[in-house]
């Protein structure tokens, strides 16, 4: 897949060409670190569980001592911020799902220009969806909603990867209309 490099892009200032590399770059070790944590976690909690536990009582000693309250939760808090990222992964890479429905109906000349109105609307759609994840979270965070499985901690603070995720790909596709060197390749020319 197309990954923004090093590689100079006709009219696009270098100052944006640096920006989305690093922001992808930034986007991707967020991702990375928190499927990582899941693996980790989910590993740990089972050879807690079934192995360490048992092997404590059976030497008198407390198999609590070793489990990690609210792992499983902590695994979905972290697929939740994983997920989110992924939003933006998914564009900057233009992995995301495109429907061929109003394909050719109008002329091929049109083509740069109805990818530009195409990005524009697009992102005027997702920064209304992120506007209401903020509303979302936001609601969360005047209730004080609390996560659940023993960890106790602000929902908003995992709620916030929501609006985050969504706004990535709003702000990218405004680059995309501003500067359409920046778009990725679509996936049938990345190979």
């Amino acid at each position: 897949m197309q990954t923004y490099s090093n590689v100079s892009r006709p009219g696009v200032p270098p100052f944006v060409a640096g920006l989305v590399r690093y922001w992808h770059r930034g986007e991707c070790w967020v991702a990375m670190a928190a499927f990582s944590f899941i693996a980790l976690i989910v590993v740990y909690d089972v050879v807690a569980r079934e192995v360490l536990g048992p092997l404590l009582r059976l030497a008198g000693g407390n198999a609590n001592a070793v489990m990690v309250v609210g792992a499983a939760k902590m695994g979905v808090y972290a697929l939740i911020v994983g997920a989110f990222s992924g939003i933006g992964i998914a564009t900057a890479t233009g992995a995301q799902l495109v429907p061929k429905v109003a394909f050719g109906w109008v002329p091929r000349t049109w083509g740069a220009t109805m990818d530009r109105l195409a990005d524009a609307l697009t992102a005027a759609f997702l920064l209304g969806v992120a506007y209401y994840g903020v509303v979302f979270v936001n609601g969360s965070r005047l209730s004080g909603l609390l996560t659940s499985g023993g960890l106790e901690i602000p929902a908003w603070t995992i709620q916030a990867a929501i609006p985050l995720g969504f706004a990535s790909a709003a702000v990218r596709y405004v680059l995309f209309a501003f500067w359409p060197a920046v778009r990725p390749l679509p996936p049938e020319f990345q190979e």
